[in-house]
């Protein structure tokens, strides 16, 4: 009887495995969520419903994209990594939620590289500094300059611990400057604080930035990645004005929960490389200036954590504060 027991038990826990690597060969059999931590319209929505298209033609089920905006994308992560980890949700990390997030608050609900399995990013680009055209400015050497012999007297817009914020916080502790924040609650107010000249100067997205600056309304000083951004071929890096190796970048990228099968996290990994070499993503990510990074977990593992590293410093050197 005993034997019998053994054996039945045995048999069960076979059989529930093999119809589990079943489940997981044949996934994704029902539609995916994508939990975007943002509201709709944004540059990180914009991208996730991007990749949510083409993995749903991919992979033959729906890719859904949820938002769950709030506390700077933390609400989102938390309420994300709360649900199963089998694949069928998908997070949309960057660098707001996973990076300067722990540089706000050290006592953050989750872990961004312990807790989540990185498989991919999805975009980068820069940002732009950008300043009216009534103002003298025309290079990061005329801001420095009158910053140096005028501390405090340069004005400068920033919405609370976005990417523009940690590009003058970074700027401003790369070249030693002192000026003087005037913060604001988002980013479309300031924005036209600058075009009516209220506000001098300040960092903003790039494909934000750009009917503006083709319009004249608006001047590009220095983009703050690495190298020239196709969108803006004349204008230099922060990196040529003489801060070598300067860069602050807007990205994101797909994750999973730590514990989501590694099956489906490979077929995941592979899914996502693939559609970002599709030729609808590479013309739309190319129209507004981003370019599509390394992929797979390895980079973009590495990509988070020095990331989350150096806005922590940022942060940490600026004393700046959640809110």
């Amino acid at each position: 009887m005993g034997q019998l027991l053994a054996l039945t038990v045995g048999l069960t826990g076979l059989v529930s495995t093999v119809a589990q690597a079943q489940a997981q060969a044949d996934y994704p059999t029902k539609p995916v969520k994508i939990i975007v931590a943002f509201p709709p319209g944004g540059t990180s929505d914009v991208m996730a419903r991007m990749v949510a298209d083409e993995m749903g033609k991919l992979l033959k089920q729906p890719f859904v994209v949820e938002n769950i905006g709030g506390a700077g994308g933390t609400i989102g992560m938390d309420r994300a990594l709360k649900l199963p980890a089998d694949g069928y949700t998908l997070i949309q990390t960057g660098v707001g939620q996973n990076a300067v997030a722990h540089g706000l608050d050290p006592q953050l609900k989750y872990n961004s590289i312990t807790d989540f399995i990185h498989l991919s990013q999805i975009h980068s680009g820069p940002n732009v500094l950008v300043v009216h055209p009534s103002t003298p400015y025309k290079t990061v050497k005329d801001i420095v300059d009158f910053a140096k012999k005028s501390p405090g007297k340069l004005d400068y817009g920033y919405t609370h611990a976005a990417s523009g914020h940690m590009a003058m916080e970074l700027f401003k502790q790369t070249t030693g400057i002192f000026m003087t924040g005037i913060p604001y609650r988002g980013g479309g107010p300031m924005l036209n604080d600058l075009l009516a000249g209220t506000i001098p100067m300040m960092f903003i997205n790039q494909d934000a930035a750009l009917p503006h600056v083709k319009a004249g309304k608006l001047r590009p000083v220095a983009v703050t990645s690495v190298q020239r951004n196709p969108l803006y071929p004349d204008v230099p890096t922060i990196a040529e004005a003489g801060y070598k190796g300067f860069e602050a970048l807007s990205w994101s990228g797909m994750s999973v929960a730590k514990g989501t099968p590694q099956p489906i996290v490979a077929k995941l990994e592979s899914a996502l490389a693939q559609v970002m070499q599709s030729d609808n993503i590479k013309q739309r990510m190319g129209s507004v200036g981003f370019i599509i990074p390394a992929q797979g977990i390895k980079p973009y593992t590495a990509f988070v954590q020095s990331e989350l590293d150096t806005w922590t410093q940022v942060i940490k050197t600026a004393g700046i504060k959640p809110q």
